[in-house]
């Protein structure tokens, strides 16, 4: 048995969903969050898209081969339970709580959990999202070095921009 940790650098790349409608989850991916479509494979017979923030090849890919017109799996059953996207900085989360409300589109809530700042949501097919910043690392710990691990919630109006 190798007790090595994985690399430090392994990151997570994309996240590709199963999705019951292209053209509605692009409306939210694309517009209500403001990811950039790199490429509809529907250009070319492949029921998928692909969007990134940025020059990445892609973020989130989405696809209904095996889901198109399909519900989301119920409550108490396994699978992703959320998706996270980090935000640079607690102005830029303001800004996508923003867009979001001039998209009317619903948030649950805000939580506050010491390392993160966070705003959950779900999309259009019922898979949860969690948009987040991180605070500075020193503020990870408490004076002893333990984690703060903590769930507070707060407002997500709170996080919005000043007028």
């Amino acid at each position: 048995m190798n007790d090595e940790l994985i690399h430090p650098a392994v990151r997570v790349g994309h996240v590709h969903l199963r999705v019951a409608d292209l053209d509605r989850a692009l409306g939210f991916y694309r517009d209500a969050l403001g990811f950039g479509l790199v490429a509809d494979g529907r250009a070319v017979g492949l029921d998928a898209a692909f969007l990134a923030a940025g020059d990445y090849h892609h973020h989130v890919g989405l696809n209904t081969w095996e889901s198109a017109d399909a519900t989301p799996p119920p409550r108490g059953h396994t699978g992703l339970y959320h998706v996270a996207f980090v935000y640079p900085d607690r102005r830029e989360l303001g800004r996508a709580v923003q867009r979001l409300l001039d998209h009317d589109h619903p948030i649950d809530h805000a939580t506050d959990h010491g390392a993160t700042v966070s705003v959950y949501l779900s999309d259009p097919d019922g898979n949860g999202v969690e948009l987040y910043y991180d605070r500075p690392r020193a503020d990870w710990f408490d004076r002893d070095g333990r984690p703060i691990l903590k769930a507070e919630r707060f407002d997500y109006r709170h996080l919005l921009p000043a007028s």
